[in-house]
């Protein structure tokens, strides 16, 4: 359950976890401090980790395509629920990303417990 103690002591760790995918593993091992365990931290953690491995997994197979719109359709869409993402972290909220946060929320909900 998420306080607001929880919100506020997670919420630096949440913001992190959506600078790249570095920031998704930094904020993994800063969150998984014993006293400093935050629920709102593993929401974000689990919903910036499956938005990146999605982007780097699509990416793939839209480099293939080789075409500008096909690209960037990719890009602004991803940009938009990374943009979500975070404005939700920022914003102290634990709203799921559209379309794919709740599988995130379901594949990693081992991650962080």
């Amino acid at each position: 359950m998420m306080t607001e103690q929880d919100i506020e002591r997670g919420r630096k760790n949440a913001i992190i976890s959506y600078i790249t995918i570095f920031g998704v593993i930094i904020a993994f091992f800063l969150n998984n401090e014993d006293d400093k365990k935050s629920a709102f931290a593993s929401f974000h953690i689990r919903q910036s980790l499956g938005l990146w491995l999605t982007f780097y997994a699509l990416g793939y197979i839209i480099g293939i395509f080789d075409s500008w719109l096909v690209s960037s359709s990719f890009y602004l869409f991803f940009t938009v629920l990374f943009i979500y993402g975070f404005v939700n972290a920022l914003g102290r909220k634990a709203i799921a990303v559209p379309l794919v946060g709740a599988f995130y929320q379901k594949i990693f909900a081992n991650l962080g417990k």
